[in-house]
């Protein structure tokens, strides 16, 4: 008998009533906004309630650098989550929510696989309870005040060759990358080059994530810095009084989403900061809920451990003040021989028929990225624990390769089969993170707040990737010396480079050293609060493949959605 897909299985599932979920955190009914039955949003005034509960142990969950297939993160995070409930303790899990991009382009959804999902996956995929589409509204806002503001005469001399802030939407769309604006005739505004990203890389998400209060969000988005005038003075969204109108369209939005799993785990899910761009977690005031919610609060940070646990430790718990107690580390047979360099893995594609013969000495010869990944959370004093994502194409001789990888840097380690046996397939990994997780902490952030931003992005470079040093183009030089000028020196830094390598290369697999990472620009996110260097060819808006998952995607008669993966 076939395996079900994600979407059957989600939509045979039974769900418990969400007031009883959120009993199981110490919430009562009186917090819930119910958006349906099965959705609701939790009030912030939960906080307060919450407050003298004990804080629970701190998870995220990471991974080795990732084939374009992603290597089950999401579905480790919540098969963890439900494994927590095998073992006698209480989880909740907290993930971002997925961006409608990706899931009508080849990744699909984000709702976690097999029996180790978040449900109703079709409307955690597509649109939940809006909060995208807010950020969106007011991300465009801001835009159109900018646009207005030139119109009518541009009194605080915006450099039209400065705008730094473009527009937003939530579809993969490569022809509005780069776009002019302003056609037609005078009353149309002034005519300018511009683009869009996808709503994910827009720093009101990365607002949305780091804010600790409504409060917070508003002083944030006053920060935004939208361009700059000639003199390089830094021109803001509290410049253009734009900052209130765009709070009070995120006003629903600041709560987050209690879901379930399909073990009736409780879920967090709020804001999608992108993975690549932004610093790629879930949102800061669902962790301050869910700190307080059970045993242990599971939390996952995009792709490998150079990238979204980097972020994860050096700007989310900067800005939380929340110390993690263990790391999980997710390591999976195809990515392992996917660094031996000796394959190639196409997103959209099948594995290449010799990548799924039993080889343990590929396995081996890939293992230099998980040793790295290993180091680069130990680097931040935190204990890693290796989880293995199990396929049925896997051969147990190559799972007990990735074992002896870890056992031989001294790391627990935990075979899982979570995506076919839900929680109960992941005992042995909740087992080792409850180990972990009762060692004292020594977290440490990787660089100070008042070392300089080239300190900053060499540190990072250096020890988290295995770089030698890092070049900077003229352009790149000369926005960071504006920056330190404008007193943005003191914010941490978010290095956009691709998640399919260590290095700025895609094509370099394993852990690769002699080579320079490349800054090619740099941008600020002030009012989020970071600075982040462009290392690449790194794009912001994605576009769609010859065969979108789109394409799959329909509601048959009776409403019901199906083809969604």
């Amino acid at each position: 008998m076939p395996f079900p897909s994600d979407l059957e299985i989600a939509q045979s599932a039974e769900r418990k009533p969400l007031v009883d979920i959120a009993a199981e955190m110490g919430i009562g009914a009186h917090h819930l906004e119910p958006y349906g039955d099965s959705l609701a949003k939790i009030k912030l005034s939960a906080l307060e309630e919450l407050a003298d509960r004990p804080k629970a142990r701190y998870v995220v969950v990471s991974a080795i650098t990732p084939t374009p297939l992603g290597e089950g993160k999401t579905t480790t995070t919540v098969g963890l989550g439900q494994a927590f409930r095998h073992i006698g303790k209480q989880a909740v899990v907290a993930v971002r929510q997925p961006s409608m991009g990706p899931t009508f382009g080849i990744k699909g959804g984000a709702a976690g696989g097999g029996y180790s999902q978040v449900v109703p996956m079709e409307l955690l995929n597509l649109h939940l309870t809006g909060d995208f589409h807010a950020v969106t509204a007011a991300h465009n806002l801001l835009a159109a005040v900018i646009d207005n503001h030139l119109h009518k005469g541009n009194e605080l001399g915006l450099d039209l060759s400065d705008i730094t802030w473009r527009r937003v939407m939530d579809v993969n769309d490569r022809a509005l990358r780069n776009i002019v604006i302003g056609l037609g005739g005078r009353e149309d505004g002034v005519t300018r080059q511009t683009g869009f990203d996808i709503t994910a890389a827009s720093e009101v998400m990365a607002v949305l994530a780091l804010a600790t209060s409504l409060a917070d969000v508003r002083d944030r988005l006053g920060r935004i810095v939208v361009g700059y005038t000639r003199d390089g003075s830094p021109v803001t969204a509290s410049d253009l009084r734009a900052a209130g109108a765009m709070a009070a369209m995120l006003r629903e939005a600041v709560s987050p989403n209690l879901l379930q799993t399909l073990e009736h785990t409780p879920v967090l899910v709020h804001a999608g900061p992108f993975g690549n761009i932004a610093h790629g977690n879930s949102s800061i005031l669902a962790d301050l809920i869910g700190i307080r919610g059970g045993d242990y609060l599971v939390t996952e940070a995009g792709f490998g451990a150079d990238m979204g646990a980097e972020r994860f430790f050096n700007i989310k718990c900067r800005t939380s003040g929340l110390l993690p107690d263990a790391a999980v580390v997710v390591a999976t047979v195809r990515a392992l021989k996917a660094h031996s360099g000796r394959h190639k893995v196409v997103a959209g594609r099948p594995l290449p028929e010799a990548m799924l013969v039993e080889n343990p000495d590929e396995v081996h010869s890939g293992g230099a990225n998980l040793r790295k990944q290993i180091d680069n959370i130990r680097v931040h004093g935190v204990t890693p624990v290796v989880a293995v994502n199990a396929f049925p194409t896997d051969h147990p001789s190559e799972w007990r390769a990735i074992s002896e990888i870890a056992e031989s840097m001294g790391v627990r380690v935990a075979v899982c089969t979570h995506f076919a046996d839900g929680g109960s397939g992941a005992v042995a990994l909740a087992e080792a993170v409850a180990e972990a997780a009762r060692e004292p902490s020594e977290f440490r952030l990787l660089y100070p707040d008042d070392a300089t931003l080239r300190d900053k992005i060499e540190t990072v470079a250096t020890k988290m990737y295995g770089a030698d040093g890092v070049s900077y183009t003229p352009q790149a030089a000369r926005q960071l010396d504006t920056y330190e000028r404008n007193g943005f020196g003191h914010l941490p830094v978010c290095i956009a480079k691709t998640h399919l390598s260590l290095s700025s290369d895609p094509a370099l697999k394993g852990a690769p050293t002699g080579w320079t990472l490349p800054v090619r620009e740099v941008r600020a996110s002030v009012g989020a609060g970071f600075v982040y260097p462009i290392c690449g060819d790194m794009r912001t808006m994605p576009g769609l493949g010859t065969n979108p998952a789109a394409f799959s995607i329909d509601v048959d008669d009776d409403g019901t959605i199906v083809g969604l993966s």
